[in-house]
């Protein structure tokens, strides 16, 4: 992939970047970084929420265009405002009526939500996409349900103000309802979930039903849906037909209808979104669905450049990855060096001399 990279340092910021793995669960660094007044980077890109850092050439679509937005080189970094009070569906519902559109963002781990909290971010998604941007699989299908429910924790006890909504993995609530209700109650009550999201069409209303009737909030995703992208197989948009546009405007009626408080809708042309919003009452979060709706998503590596493809509508606020290899790259060189910085320790008085005499 050739990247056409010019910037212009103008201040700096923080990423926290974490590792996990199955048997650990997360451990984090945080990376001083300068920004760039401005990034123009030639991308592959994926349709949706497959973030696919792994995936190869061959399997990534025409290149895009992807600049960060520019910033005036002599103003302060601005951190936003940190959360004053819990979040709550309640709060969403009246920032929507008041047209206040309301920002979300992906976390996985307790450090980097206890920051975007910070920053003022309302409502993270502890999304299936971890499969690839944590785990380093190609799909989203690959998420482990008990990974799932011990991130969502994790976020919950990083961000307790945010509303933390659980995205409930492939063939956790598909194989039976009676399964589907055990998992979406692990959740709420293992994983600290304010909700659960479901990528659903109008067969899973009963099933929403249920959920809702047993006291578990649901956001319905609609539109695009990731873990059915074997039957096409790839990621893909969705909507940009009239036909397939009616049925995605029929499922967010009927899940609305079933008692799904909140509908998430991904990857469609704006009409589409338009027109669900004109047929639904509760607040819409999009994902590369235009700018119309209540609330806006980005997985978090997309934001500050941290994956090779992002999808084609994440427009980046850093370019963050090659100061992370920076970074990297530098401690290398002290190592070999032999010149680790910091403070180190020294025996206590006398201890020194006792210690060499035996």
């Amino acid at each position: 992939m050739v990247q056409s990279l010019s910037w212009l340092i103008s201040r700096s910021a923080a990423i926290v970047v974490y590792s996990v793995s199955l048997e650990a669960v997360c451990g984090c660094w945080v990376v001083p970084v300068e920004l760039g007044s401005e990034v123009s980077l030639s991308l592959g890109w994926c349709t949706n929420l497959g973030y696919a850092m792994n995936r190869t050439a061959s399997e990534r679509r025409e290149p895009v265009e992807v600049t960060t937005r520019k910033s005036d080189p002599k103003a302060k970094p601005h951190l936003g405002s940190p959360l004053e009070k819990r979040v709550t569906i309640r709060t969403l519902r009246k920032m929507a009526k008041r047209g206040e559109p309301f920002a979300c963002l992906t976390a996985y781990d307790a450090t980097t939500a206890m920051w975007l909290e910070r920053a003022g971010v309302p409502v993270l998604l502890v999304g299936d996409s971890a499969a690839e941007v944590i785990l380093g699989f190609d799909r989203t299908i690959e998420m482990p349900l008990d990974f799932a429910i011990v991130l969502t924790a994790a976020v919950k006890r990083g961000a307790p103000k945010t509303l933390v909504m659980a995205d409930m993995p492939f063939m956790s609530y598909q194989g039976g309802d009676d399964q589907a209700m055990v998992n979406a109650g692990r959740f709420m009550v293992e994983g600290k979930a304010d909700c659960v999201k479901l990528e659903a069409d109008e067969s899973f209303a009963g099933l929403v039903e249920r959920m809702t009737r047993s006291g578990i909030p649901v956001c319905a995703h609609v539109g695009a849906r990731p873990s059915t992208a074997a039957l096409a197989g790839n990621y893909g948009s969705a909507g940009r037909n009239a036909d397939e546009a009616e049925r995605i405007v029929a499922d967010a009626v009927a899940l609305e209808q079933a008692g799904a408080v909140m509908l998430l809708i991904e990857a469609v042309p704006p009409e589409v979104t338009e027109r669900v919003l004109r047929e639904t009452t509760v607040p819409m979060i999009g994902i590369g669905a235009g700018p119309a709706c209540h609330g806006q998503i980005l997985v978090i590596q997309d934001l500050v450049g941290m994956t090779d493809a992002p999808p084609r509508f994440a427009e980046r606020s850093a370019s963050l990855g090659t100061a992370f290899q920076a970074a990297a790259a530098d401690w290398v060189q002290r190592v070999s060096q032999r010149d680790i910085g910091g403070k180190g320790y020294e025996m206590r008085d006398g201890e020194a001399d006792r210690f060499y005499s035996r």
